[in-house]
């Protein structure tokens, strides 16, 4: 009788989604929970049948040109895979597959705090009053700018954009504009009060709080750049819950440092998980440490999203959510 396949896990994942991994896998953890070298991960391709891998893990052509190469599957921990070079995987026989579905309320719920933080300025209020140098309430002290009614525009208007919408909709009375490479049918728009733009300046110039839900990866690398921070009122707050790579963050920190918009929420950076220095030192941005999906009940629905697709792999049926 055949053993069970041989997986790697990159990462710790929930506890309980490797225990359901181990019944079905030979399965390898990373103890430390540190990320793995280039070198630690070519080698886990040529010694294991699957390797689950997360955000942090750069898979690349390099690493893919294991030899010999073992590795049929790889079952990422998430719904993004622009750290997987996915045209040498398909290549080489690699399925491999994502989570889409399960983290779209944490992270919308995510972008929603994000926005409130970033008008509010509670990221600065915490501080000021920790540092001791709150000294009582008055009329003029710390004000931010009102979310209620203002004007949300959505860069990219898929399951995660459609979720902030409703939200901002029906939650804070926002009317919606946004923009999307394909087509939106019309009760997606018409269910949050949606409007559909023709480009993303259009967007920019139109809102007051600019969010971004779009993939990232070559094709939108630096979507958001100098000209199109231009572009934005100089009031405008910028939320990236998406990619870090979707912001150019040195044209960013300019246009902060400028008074060319009034200030950003952000949960991903361009090179994670080291954050400029110029970002860190503003008290107009709200950082987080990409906590999108950072909750309990979606991390560990992610990893058994990653076992349903593994499970159908091995055994011989077509994985749901494969994208390569």
């Amino acid at each position: 009788m055949m053993g069970k396949p041989k997986a790697r896990i990159t990462r710790r994942w929930p506890r309980k989604v490797e225990r359901r991994l181990a019944e079905i896998f030979d399965l390898e953890l990373n103890h430390d929970d540190e990320p793995m070298s280039a070198a630690a991960l070519q080698a886990a391709f040529s010694s294991m049948d699957a390797v689950l891998t997360t955000v942090s893990d750069r898979i690349d052509a390099g690493v893919l040109s294991a030899e010999p190469l073992k590795t049929r599957f790889i079952g990422n921990f998430g719904v993004g895979y622009n750290h997987v070079d996915v045209g040498t995987a398909k290549a080489r026989g690699i399925t491999l597959t994502n989570t889409p579905d399960v983290l779209t309320d944490t992270t919308a719920d995510l972008a929603m705090m994000l926005i409130l933080m970033a008008a509010r300025r509670a990221g600065e209020g915490e501080r000021h009053l920790r540092a001791g140098d709150w000294h009582g309430w008055r009329p003029t002290h710390m004000m931010g700018r009102q979310v209620t009614g203002k004007t949300l525009g959505i860069i990219g208007f898929g399951r995660i954009g459609r979720a902030v919408a409703q939200r901002a909709h029906h939650g804070f009375n926002m009317p919606v504009v946004y923009y999307n490479r394909s087509p939106v049918p019309p009760a997606y728009s018409q269910s949050v009060g949606a409007t559909a733009c023709g480009s993303v300046d259009e967007v920019l110039k139109r809102a007051d709080f600019v969010s971004l839900h779009c993939p990232g990866g070559a094709e939108n690398r630096h979507l958001i750049d100098r000209g199109r921070l231009a572009c934005m009122n100089k009031g405008a707050f910028l939320i990236n819950t998406a990619r870090g790579d979707v912001v150019d963050e040195a044209a960013l920190i300019e246009a902060l440092q400028a008074g060319q918009i009034a200030g950003a929420g952000l949960d991903v950076y361009e090179a994670e998980p080291k954050v400029s220095p110029g970002l860190c030192g503003m008290e107009n941005v709200v950082l987080l440490p990409h906590l999108g999906s950072a909750t309990e009940e979606t991390r560990t629905a992610m990893g058994m999203k990653v076992l349903e697709n593994a499970k159908a792999f091995f055994s011989g049926n077509e994985p749901p959510n494969r994208v390569a």
